[in-house]
């Protein structure tokens, strides 16, 4: 599958960087230029999510081979992949399967075991299944009938991110929220590989989420033996959004160049 991508810098060491659930490469466009300084990076839509083309497929399988296609397409030699959430989840498969393909590897707020389907997750499906865009006139309309669904003020303005304007008066999803429902187990399964990456790996871990517990630590490094472990203080599962100076620290002490 073709991704779409974002593309800033010319470093000669390439970054990839992977968004999570129902996110966008949209959400790491601040981060990316800040490290296009330093670094050649790629910002990927994954399947099914932005840009990139849908899919009733979707699974950790589907998401990998994706990537390696994409650093097949492009030349990509010894990249950095950063992943957030469920792209965390993929740059971790992929780091298993194709570990000569990876040069270091940052996993943002996402452990290595399965998880349950959150309520979270749920209330964005249920929200976005929710709204009739045949129906709808404008943005704000659409706004507040996924904020009868979802609370989080932040949710609702991650979610909108996905709303786009075909023409005039009407709207669509980027998304591909029923392939997403109907898979949506597949992406909360754990890491299940015989494989090990002994590259240099960072964990960073949002100080109030539980995405990453201190009990995970040790079943992470029996696949990622060389990994080191980083929290960022007062941020959620969402640091790129929170906390981004910190992120940008911690990169630059993790990859050797400071990040501005």
């Amino acid at each position: 599958m073709k991704l779409f991508y974002r593309h800033f810098g010319d470093g000669e060491q390439p970054v990839i960087i992977l968004h999570g659930l129902f996110g966008i490469s949209d959400n790491w466009v601040t981060i990316g230029r800040r490290m296009a300084e330093k670094y050649e990076v790629f910002i990927l839509d994954q399947r099914n999510h932005g840009q990139s083309p849908h899919s009733g497929t979707f699974n950790y399988y589907s998401l990998v081979d994706d990537l390696y296609e994409f650093i097949e397409d492009h030349g990509i030699i010894n990249p950095v992949i950063i992943g957030h959430s469920m792209g965390g989840k993929v740059a971790m498969n992929f780091a298993l399967e194709h570990s000569s393909k990876v040069d270091k590897l940052v996993i943002i707020d996402m452990s290595v075991r399965p998880y349950k389907v959150r309520k979270q997750h749920v209330e964005i499906i249920e929200a976005l299944l929710s709204v009739d865009l045949r129906k709808v006139k404008s943005r704000a309309e659409v706004e507040k009938l996924v904020a009868d669904k979802v609370e989080s003020p932040r949710i609702i303005q991650f979610v909108m991110k996905n709303l786009y304007r075909v023409n005039e008066g009407t709207f669509a999803w980027r998304i591909n929220i029923k392939s997403i429902y109907n898979n949506l187990e597949n992406i909360f399964i754990g890491i299940n590989s015989s494989y090990t990456f002994d590259k240099p790996t960072l964990f960073i871990k949002g100080e109030l989420s539980d995405y990453i517990l201190e009990g995970d630590y040790n079943l992470i490094k029996t696949s990622f033996p060389n990994a080191e472990f980083k929290t960022i203080k007062g941020a959620t599962h969402w640091v790129h959004a929170e906390k981004p100076d910190e992120l940008c620290d911690i990169f630059s002490d993790f990859m050797g160049k400071e990040i501005q």
